[in-house]
């Protein structure tokens, strides 16, 4: 597919609705972050078409018949098309594979335990030689749990000692994605490396992609604009999974995305309850949200700096993420505002979640117009 942007006029471009490969929408169990009604809200509103959620729920997303039941809520609301992600192992335990098939013929679009690392180094052997047979993508969230300390919460280093939180070391990032990428290599599966944040994880990835290994990965507009200096202040919103990095990490992910290592941008929506981030940061769920800002923060700190051009935005927005799942959905299209600034104001946030590390920040481009269409297709 060629990305096609139409310039209708100073500052104002149409191109092809986002579709984000990993977000959050809470639902089932978790209805008080979010719901799948007013995450898909929020998605429209952000200029997403099609979604993939995590299966991370209450209970979580391990068997066909919840996997019908997502599918069936968002074909009701009716606000963007939602594909579910189903879990790779049996409650994510990470001991006992799920029924891959199943899972594929109820609607299912990939696998992931995202939220836990599979730790069992033959546990995700064995998943990615089954999902190779089912023609299933495995989305592996990259944490080696041995390199995180009890009370972890932000990224270890100087920003963490001032602010006086226990760090969690990037080798736990690192580490995993070096196990499987060597898995994939091993088997010739392909294999899809989750929240890319770190400098050494963009260098392995690039360097599997070098030697023909089926990798491709995504990172979040956090991990290229924001460092952990948010975290010096305690703010509850700059906790996350991986946490924020350093301004270094932030430029290795920028010359990622430049010379194609990293593939795609995916928000990681991960929505809380006020009163769970108001907790403070050390007892605060990890995540912010990410569907309403997501385009601002990387046309401000992509496109307008001159790191990328508005087309390859698009194809990490929109044809890449769909080609890796293998969508052949007509995609829509959006027309946004690229000359606006404004403040982002969570308070006025269509999700039900405000937990957003990027409230108060002044960010140019913006979602005016989002249009179905039958016509183009990917």
């Amino acid at each position: 597919m060629t990305v096609e942007i139409k310039n209708n006029k100073k500052g104002i471009i149409t191109l092809p609705a986002f579709v984000d490969m990993h977000c959050h929408l809470r639902e089932p169990g978790q209805e008080h972050k979010e719901d799948i009604a007013s995450g898909t809200a929020a998605a429209y509103a952000g200029g997403f078409g099609i979604v993939a959620c995590m299966p991370n729920t209450s209970p979580p997303l391990d068997n066909a018949e919840i996997i019908k039941q997502v599918i069936f809520k968002a074909k009701a609301v009716g606000n963007c098309k939602v594909y579910p992600i189903g879990t790779v192992t049996v409650g994510q335990e990470g001991k006992e594979l799920t029924d891959f098939s199943a899972l594929k013929k109820a609607g299912a679009i990939a696998l992931s335990d995202d939220g836990r690392p599979i730790m069992d180094d033959a546990v995700m052997r064995k998943a990615l030689i089954e999902a190779k047979k089912t023609d299933l993508l495995v989305i592996s969230h990259c944490e080696d749990l041995n390199f995180v300390q009890e009370g972890g919460v932000v990224n270890e280093g100087e920003n963490a000692v001032k602010a006086v939180l226990i760090g969690i070391s990037r080798k736990a990032e690192d580490v995993m994605t070096a196990r499987d990428v060597a898995l994939a290599d091993e088997l010739d599966a392909p294999i899809h490396i989750a929240h890319v944040s770190t400098r050494e994880s963009v260098e392995i990835i690039r360097q599997a992609k070098a030697n023909g290994v089926k990798v491709t990965c995504e990172t979040c507009p956090q991990y290229f604009s924001a460092t952990d200096k948010e975290i010096i202040s305690r703010n509850p919103n700059a906790k996350m999974n991986p946490p924020l990095r350093t301004a270094d990490d932030v430029a290795a992910i920028i010359d990622g995305l430049v010379d194609g290592t990293i593939d795609v941008i995916a928000t990681d929506h991960a929505p809380h309850a006020k009163d769970e981030k108001d907790k403070g940061i050390e007892l605060a769920p990890f995540g912010t949200a990410g569907f309403e800002t997501a385009f601002s923060v990387a046309y401000t700190y992509l496109v307008d700096k001159g790191h990328i051009t508005l087309t390859r935005l698009s194809e990490l927005m929109s044809y890449n993420p769909a080609r890796i799942l293998g969508l052949t959905d007509t995609l829509g299209e959006i027309t946004v505002d690229t000359k606006t600034e404004y403040k982002v104001d969570s308070n006025k946030f269509i999700g039900r979640s405000k937990n957003s590390v990027f409230d108060g920040w002044m960010l140019k481009g913006k979602i005016i117009k989002h249009l179905p269409s039958t016509t183009k297709e990917i």
